[in-house]
């Protein structure tokens, strides 16, 4: 039984987050994750597309929800993945191919 003078105990609304080597580690995996995506996006537009592109619409997902510093590269290496989901979509309807090829 609680009296009047005895102080109320709370406990924080948020938990205090943990730091230590497991969290770095974990933050290190996530910006490595992100930078792949980008690259695995990036080299997606050029060959490969229809492997390379949703490789780095999932590396950008996880790297977004694993929470890594480098955000703006997730965010790139997933838009580029579906650009080049988009543009498998566009030379398999104008081509009817899936690679790039130049002449005739």
């Amino acid at each position: 039984m609680t009296t009047l003078s005895e102080p109320l105990r709370t406990t924080p609304a948020t938990p205090a987050k943990a730091t230590g080597p497991a969290t770095s580690r974990l933050r290190a995996q996530a910006d490595g994750m992100a930078v792949a995506s980008f690259i695995l996006g990036l080299l997606g537009t050029l060959v490969l597309n229809l492997l390379l592109g949703p490789c780095a619409l999932i590396l950008g997902g996880l790297a977004l929800a694993r929470g890594t510093t480098r955000r703006g590269r997730a965010l790139l290496g997933i838009t580029l993945g579906a650009a080049d989901l988009l543009l498998l979509a566009l030379l398999v309807t104008t081509d009817g191919t899936v690679s790039w090829h130049i002449g005739s």
